[in-house]
């Protein structure tokens, strides 16, 4: 509580921008919310009767959220997502190393007869379960230290995204209710994600499997039954046998960048007479199938062809740099070359603020780029590709602080 005399004090000492300042500071911090325990505690109580009127047993409800801690480090996670800030170069090369190639193919030689039988059932290849494997968790070395229960307790009581994460709080208890696992040992990312392949735990209820038939769905102590269950969510999500996720081509000098995105998709042969070819040896696609043009670096970097296989893997997370990763790296794990054209490195990250501004920006414009809300998805790239174009630039949809200063500068 501030008291009267502090706020006098503080205005015959100070300065007033920064006695102001100070009580502002104040004022945020004691703020009430879910930070303080007795709204937390409140909260706590209407999702123990939602879990009981779910069908949750009182046992479960009384053992996890009798024990809920509010966790505000989660809060600011939340707020911050890397993949909508980071360039594709510091991206991918974070994730795409020597050492994580080598472990990958060690990895494969280990695991070769399950990964054998998994792809003889499911169609999944070992490289890309593999690759899943080592981007999620580093080939099962850090799960994440964040109690879920506790995680997905603080997101369900703040109102951001509390429906969706009450309903995966919810289904993490109906995975202990099972007797799956224990709440102790329920740990993963701040977000809720669990195990070898980070699945939530509405995931996990839909697709994992006890495939080492111990009768538990351990996603956690047993990789068969965490290889079986991601190239089972594969299946589901239509992963076809017979396709690549895509391939590095070479574009043409005079190439028309407009064409480029995922919601363009002509046949190979339709590209191959737009001049563009494969980087090396014969293409990995058939000649009829369709596919999409990225080039998540702009005109400046690599370039891919992407099959209908790239959105299956967007369904396990809809990042194009994370889906690009996953098909590289398994490209990598199984003797492919690296990419011919490096991303480059020089550019200077993009805030989440100066992306929503870029928005408003062309939207202002009269082009459309959705909503102000910060993420750089299609429709955004689409409207920065109609202002390339209007402004004689390449229309390549690449947004870098050049172009930031141009959209600005229009508008003035």
């Amino acid at each position: 509580m501030v008291h009267l005399r502090q706020v006098i004090l503080c205005l015959l000492t100070q300065k007033k921008y920064l006695c102001i300042a100070s009580l502002i500071s104040i004022f945020v911090v004691v703020t009430p919310g879910y930070t303080a325990s007795q709204p937390f505690n409140e909260c706590v109580t209407g999702l123990k009767s939602k879990a009981r009127g779910q069908g949750i047993s009182d046992k479960t409800v009384n053992q996890v959220l009798g024990n809920v801690k509010y966790l505000a480090r989660v809060i600011e996670l939340d707020r911050r997502q890397p993949e909508f800030t980071q360039t594709f170069a510091g991206y991918f090369n974070a994730r795409i190393t020597d050492t994580r190639i080598q472990k990958g193919r060690q990895l494969i030689d280990e695991h070769q007869d399950l990964l054998n039988k998994i792809q003889l059932e499911s169609g999944i290849p070992a490289k890309y379960l593999v690759s899943f494997w080592g981007l999620e968790t580093n080939y099962g070395s850090y799960f994440g230290d964040w109690s879920v229960p506790d995680s997905l307790a603080t997101l369900a009581c703040d109102p951001r995204r509390s429906e969706f994460f009450t309903r995966e709080l919810i289904n993490a208890l109906r995975i202990i209710d099972a007797g799956d696992i224990t709440p102790e040992r329920m740990v993963g990312s701040w977000a809720g994600a669990m195990g070898h392949m980070q699945f939530m735990p509405s995931t996990f209820l839909n697709y994992a499997r006890d495939a080492d038939g111990d009768g538990r769905r351990d996603l956690w102590g047993s990789i068969e039954d965490a290889m079986v269950s991601a190239s089972f969510f594969l299946k589901k999500m239509g992963w076809n046998p017979d396709l690549e996720w895509g391939q590095e081509v070479k574009l043409p000098q005079e190439f028309n960048y407009s064409l480029a995105g995922l919601n363009r998709k002509l046949t190979l042969e339709d590209w191959i007479a737009l001049g563009i070819q494969p980087v090396s040896g014969p293409g990995l696609l058939p000649t009829e199938q369709k596919a999409s043009l990225l080039v998540p670096a702009g005109h400046k970097g690599p370039a891919f062809l992407v099959t209908d296989n790239f959105h299956v893997i967007m369904r396990w997370n809809r990042s194009e740099f994370y889906a690009v990763s996953v098909g590289h790296l398994a490209d990598r794990i199984s003797g492919e070359p690296a990419l011919s054209k490096n991303p480059p490195v020089d550019e200077i990250k993009i805030t989440r603020d100066q992306v929503k501004q870029l928005q408003r920006n062309l939207n202002t414009l009269g082009i459309n780029a959705g909503g102000a809300d910060g993420i750089m998805g299609p429709q955004t790239r689409k409207a920065i590709s109609v202002f390339q174009q209007r402004t004689q630039r390449i229309p390549d949809g690449h947004l870098d602080a050049e172009l930031l200063e141009a959209v600005h500068s229009a508008i003035q």
